[in-house]
């Protein structure tokens, strides 16, 4: 039976067919899509799965992605493969559809950003409203739709076909950033940790794990996973304190690393230096330049100005190099074997994993491939193999479905695609990027029973653009409402003299 899941969380799990990616703070909730249906489910204690959605896959969905805990989840199906469908899943409503030239192949977000991957451009959406704020266009063709994204919004993805080259772009303040060769071969895989200071990636080889400071992409650890045999990472997830690295593959080996902690200090003192050491030498600039057009005099009482300036930057640098002694270089490049393990019952299924705590715990969990859900105990101290403590059978029939039902507008472009000239003006946004466009449909408005919907009246308008808004935000902010307003309508209580 095949099954592809995806992890949701706090601060966000994700994956995707063939090409599993992960990025989490707190995990508590599990999506899986097969093809009898779609349903999530909530991990409230070791022995307590619980379901909270299920919809039957008469649509094809092949990519589903929930921001956090929230109600807000988008779809892609096989049907629209470059259509993205935003819905509100617990109200049953929709929000917008977006369009987009080519099939879409992977979706990552957080509350600030939507980033859409296609073969050969990513879109960047500011999630509140959609508008498209950037696209990075002519990439190197990217079939496996391979990206991370931090919750700070620094964007991961591959530029080069033939190495393991990646680029981070800043997708808050719009700035590409550094390049980093991370492997000699493609990337299979990449992820952040939570805090966003590190960086992982694994080669299409699967031999070696590494992980990188996003400072200044200096390599802080490098890890083997083995060496007989290439494999194919599925997953690579950090703990939630980022002291811990799970790898997953298709073989039937779970691996834990630990993250050194003394290399990530170092790593990130180093970026101090640089940054101090690159002010130093601009203000050294701009004083030599300064003194050159002065007299004789104010040149003696600038320059040990600035030889003070420069003084502090070169004793902040030497303090960092002392720290760099040969042993501890050798330590942060060495490759570290596995901290712990966990064996499989079978091998050659696709698995997913995510370190977390469960009642406060900490827990191994791997959602596989045979339609398990696997959770093993984790010794921070001592690691070794791991031991299983429960197992949840996901493989159960739809049962207590609630429907999702899309809107006409939308079912009518899955049998009948129209063209943009001929939707209407009112529901439209064209959204054009150098390349490329992005259409972005407002669905036809379902009907509103609430109290409040009732006192508005019909509105036969399509969706406004401030709704949709309405929506999103409805959609994406947490906690949700204890209650609403169909149970309890507003009551008015006159004031007694």
């Amino acid at each position: 039976m095949c099954m592809t899941y995806v992890l949701f969380g706090t601060e966000r799990l994700s994956l995707r067919r063939g090409d599993i990616v992960t990025n989490e703070v707190l995990l508590s909730s599990l999506s899986v899509l097969s093809g009898a249906g779609l349903r999530l489910y909530s991990i409230a204690g070791q022995d307590k799965v619980e379901e909270i959605f299920a919809k039957d896959n008469a649509e094809q969905i092949k990519i589903v992605e929930r921001l956090f805990n929230s109600s807000l989840v988008v779809l892609v199906t096989a049907q629209k493969p470059n259509c993205l469908k935003m819905l509100h899943f617990k109200k049953k409503q929709d929000i917008c559809n977006c369009f987009y030239p080519s099939e879409i192949l992977c979706v990552r977000m957080n509350r600030q950003r939507l980033i859409v991957c296609l073969a050969e451009s990513i879109h960047i959406h500011d999630i509140r409203d959609m508008k498209i704020l950037h696209s990075i266009e002519n990439i190197a063709p990217n079939e496996l739709g391979l990206c991370a994204l931090s919750l700070n919004s620094h964007l991961a993805f591959p530029i080069c076909q033939s190495s393991g080259e990646l680029r981070i772009f800043n997708a808050n303040k719009l700035r590409t950033g550094m390049t980093i060769k991370a492997h000699d071969t493609p990337l299979s895989a990449l992820n952040f940790s939570p805090s966003g200071a590190l960086l992982a990636t694994a080669s299409e080889r699967g031999t070696v794990i590494r992980v990188f400071c996003v400072k200044n992409g200096q390599r802080v650890q490098e890890f083997r996973r083995g060496v007989k045999r290439c494999v194919r990472i599925a997953s690579l997830v950090f703990a939630a304190g980022g002291d811990f690295l799970c790898a997953s593959s298709n073989t039937e080996t779970v691996h834990v690393f630990k993250i050194d902690a003394r290399a990530v200090e170092v790593a990130e003192l180093k970026a101090i230096a640089e940054v101090a050491a690159k002010s130093d030498s601009q203000s050294k600039d701009a004083t030599t330049a300064k003194t050159t057009t002065t007299t004789s005099t104010e040149t003696s009482e600038e320059v040990p100005e600035a030889t003070h300036v420069a003084s502090w930057g070169g004793m902040f640098t030497k303090a960092v190099s002392s720290l760099l002694l040969p042993a501890q270089v050798s330590d942060v490049l060495a490759q570290d074997r596995a901290f712990a393990t966990v064996a499989l019952p079978q091998s050659g299924l696709k698995n997913i994993c995510a370190l977390t705590r469960v009642q406060k715990e900490l827990r191994l969990l791997i959602a596989c491939e045979d339609g398990f859900l696997y959770m093993h105990d984790f010794n921070v101290e001592k690691g070794g193999t791991c031991k299983l403590l429960a197992v949840h059978d996901l493989r159960g029939a739809l049962e207590d479905v609630i429907e999702l039902q899309l809107s006409e507008s939308v079912l009518r472009t899955q049998s009948k695609p129209l063209p943009a000239t001929t939707l209407p003006q009112q529901s439209l946004t064209m959204l054009k990027s150098c390349a490329a466009s992005v259409l972005i449909e407002n669905p036809e408005p379902m009907p509103d029973n609430s109290y409040a919907g009732i006192l508005r009246g019909e509105q036969t308008d399509a969706m406004s653009d401030s709704a949709k808004f309405r929506k999103l935000c409805d959609a994406i902010d947490t906690p949700t409402k204890l209650y609403d307003e169909r149970q309890f309508p507003p009551v008015a209580i006159a004031a007694k003299d």
